[in-house]
């Protein structure tokens, strides 16, 4: 299992960022679209290391168009020599439609027509094909020799797409080089939605499951004594309550028999009651999404819960000091 570290906060904090988790055997370093651009910290990244992989862990696809997104994944696996993975979500309408400005519809239907136009795109750059790609959503017919990138010695970044549902699930099985599993889901949603999807996605383009990676960040719980676990559950359960308020996300809670919890969060979280919303997170709740264990149980309890299910693990806890992290690194990855 491969396990990858944030690459997140001041640009100017970033270059010894990058070379710590290189040092620490981190496999990948990843960024996120919340509240700063999610590329810009990768190009640091490229140029303070030499070895470790870089990822958007994710970018907001339909915050862009093919060309848009399918030209900063170029630029950045090119100049990082082939590290770059483009991680890209769909995020939620709402977002998209009065934070973005951008159009909305068929999101699943919508993101596979992307990853498919990325891929015409990357096919023209790479290998001179003919660029005629016309679909429901997206047209990129055009392409002059003063537009083509020339640096095209690692060929196309590989692509992994976010999903909850199991239909974008499925497209990323079909279209995509890897699944983001999103953090709000437990093992069992994995095991009996999630995976599934996937293979179904893998049979349409003929593939299996080796072609693929599955990677996941998981809320974790842990601290080197009592006063920093309670700490670390409360902001867990806020995250884990800000997730749970999204309509899209409540299969998840209904497979648990929590269903009704999903519109209580929803109220909630448009009355501006954040911390209220995490007071709705009980215990039982918390350790079904929530990995809870001392630091030095973190490793083991992550690898017997989804051990089997995982290619990699994306690490959004820090752990106290450095020796731990030292240490829970390689415990993952053997």
């Amino acid at each position: 299992m491969k396990v990858d570290g944030g690459l997140m906060g001041r640009l100017d904090t970033l270059p010894g960022r990058i070379k710590k988790l290189e040092a620490m055997g981190y496999d990948g370093a990843f960024t996120a679209e919340v509240s700063a651009n999610p590329f810009f910290p990768l190009i640091l990244g490229a140029e303070h290391s030499e070895r470790i992989e870089l990822l958007t862990g994710i970018a907001v696809a339909f915050a862009r168009n093919p060309m848009d997104m399918a030209n900063l994944a170029h630029d950045l696996n090119a100049y990082s020599k082939g590290r770059f993975i483009l991680g890209i979500g769909s995020q939620i309408r709402p977002h998209i439609t009065k934070r973005f400005s951008m159009p909305w519809s068929h999101p699943a239907n919508r993101m596979r027509e992307y990853i498919l136009a990325m891929r015409a795109i990357w096919a023209c750059w790479y290998q001179g094909q003919p660029l005629k790609f016309e679909g429901e959503f997206y047209s990129h017919t055009l392409m002059t020799p003063m537009f083509t990138p020339t640096e095209i010695e690692y060929g196309p970044p590989r692509v992994m797409l976010a999903a909850v549902g199991p239909r974008m699930a499925e497209v990323a099985g079909e279209v995509a080089d890897g699944l983001l599993v999103h953090a709000f889901s437990t093992e069992r949603y994995m095991r009996e939605v999630t995976l599934p999807a996937i293979e179904r996605g893998l049979a349409k383009s003929s593939r299996d499951r080796g072609a693929f990676q599955i990677a996941c960040p998981m809320f974790v719980v842990t601290g080197a004594d009592e006063q920093a676990m309670v700490q670390s559950a409360s902001i867990n359960r806020k995250q884990i309550a800000f997730y749970g308020s999204t309509p899209a996300y409540r299969p998840v809670l209904e497979m648990h028999g929590w269903g009704a919890l999903q519109e209580e969060l929803n109220i909630l979280s448009k009355r501006g009651e954040w911390d209220a919303m995490g007071d709705c997170i009980s215990d039982d709740i918390l350790e079904e999404f929530a990995i809870v264990a001392k630091p030095e149980d973190v490793a083991s309890r992550i690898k017997q819960r989804c051990g089997d299910i995982l290619d990699r693990i994306v690490c959004t806890m820090e752990l106290p000091d450095t020796d731990q992290q030292q240490e829970f690194v390689p415990s993952l990855q053997a």
